[in-house]
């Protein structure tokens, strides 16, 4: 099990937790608004209850301070006494300023029938009845959005806990990056310089002509990889280049390291000039690198092919194998570090060739197509320059 897939677990295992966190906040949240809608309810049954004893009494010396009291002591739950025909008799916690308007009052009560449904006042046993109509108080209000800003800001706070790891990871993934590649270019000179002398000295003493003539391109080739190397972790200059160049020349190479009975085409869609801002040294690996692993995919016999066409924004370089091919699941995961299918190797070409196309060039590289057993479609993409 590698890194990736205990990171993918532990991403499942946080929005699992946030999740479970929701459901248990807007539960117990719920259940809140549900004691508190039930209290409320009670509240304006009892000032129905008060407005029906004031309504009623015909003994104005009866003591009706408690009845008073609890007419007055609601302060927080709007409410509309109606008559049978739902007209407004009178209101009470509304706004002021906008209760004049007979269109608000009408709005408000509609509202209110949405709401809930009235308490019935039966004055004087069933010949005069009154409706109390109620909306919720303030307070229930807010309580009932209060769970979606928690979680809004829970929410905020695990993005933003997840940006700051996740920009902490990558930064100390360069680090690795630029070390290793130092490194590694910094252990081949050494050995390189020596192998140039003594290519320098059997050139002297004219022997073994054509030995010397492959050690020289092997050695010409290893100057190129420390030069791929040593641009890694700095900011590459990219200079105006035929692509079509490049790619025939990554072509002729890996031809020549391929089985013969892998068939690498290269062919060119358009008729114009496709000269773009590269890097050559950075941009040739990034191709051999997918030639590499198109050839492992492929095995024994089959056909790679190579395609650059382009539109008014971008050129696109397509390289399609008929190899094995790649589960939709992968598409994303064969270009993060340490993903490779081979026994050998620490799956690092196709990681380096995104760093290289996304950071450096500005471009995009993604699987384009692929199914099992079919193969798959490397798709590079790169911006044209305007003109």
């Amino acid at each position: 099990m590698n890194i990736y897939t205990h990171k993918r677990r532990y991403k499942i295992a946080i929005i699992g937790i946030a999740i479970l966190i929701s459901i248990l906040s807007l539960g117990y949240s719920n259940f809140l608004i549900e004691k508190l809608s039930e209290q409320e309810r009670k509240r304006v049954e009892l000032f129905a209850e008060a407005t029906r004893r004031f309504a009623q009494t015909d003994n104005m010396n009866e003591d009706l301070t408690f009845v008073s009291e609890v007419i007055t002591r609601n302060d927080n739950i709007p409410v509309i006494l109606t008559n049978e025909n739902d007209s407004i008799i009178s209101h009470k916690n509304l706004n002021e300023r906008k209760a004049v308007d007979s269109e608000y009052l009408q709005s408000r009560l509609t509202q209110m029938k949405e709401t809930h449904d009235p308490v019935i006042i039966d004055i004087l046993n069933g010949k005069i009845e009154r409706r109390v109509y109620y909306d919720d108080s303030t307070l229930l209000s807010l309580l009932f959005w209060f769970p979606f800003v928690q979680i809004g800001i829970f929410g905020l706070f695990i993005l933003m806990a997840y940006m700051a790891f996740s920009s902490s990871r990558r930064a100390e993934q360069n680090q690795v990056w630029v070390g290793m590649s130092k490194e590694t270019a910094h252990q081949l000179g050494t050995p390189i310089s020596s192998l140039i002398a003594w290519v320098e000295l059997m050139k002297a003493e004219e022997k073994c002509h054509e030995y010397v003539n492959e050690m020289q391109a092997d050695l010409s080739r290893l100057e190129t990889i420390v030069e791929r190397f040593s641009k890694v972790g700095a900011r590459p200059v990219l200079k105006p280049t035929d692509i079509d160049q490049v790619l025939a020349d990554s072509v002729a190479y890996m031809k020549r390291r391929a089985s013969s009975q892998i068939e690498i085409n290269y062919t060119k869609n358009t008729t114009d000039s496709n000269i773009i801002p590269l890097n050559k040294a950075l941009f040739s690996w990034v191709i051999e690198n997918i030639i590499k692993n198109a050839i492992d995919a492929i095995e024994r016999k089959g056909k790679i092919n190579i395609t650059v066409e382009h539109d008014k924004k971008y050129l696109y370089v397509d390289i399609e194998d008929s190899g094995k091919g790649i589960n939709r699941s992968k598409f994303k995961r064969i270009f993060h570090p340490g993903i490779t299918t081979k026994k050998r190797g620490w799956g690092l070409g196709l990681s380096l060739s995104k760093r290289i196309i996304n950071d450096y060039h500005k471009g995009n590289i993604f699987v384009k197509w692929s199914e099992p057993g079919k193969g798959a479609i490397i798709r590079i993409e790169l911006s044209r320059p305007e003109k």
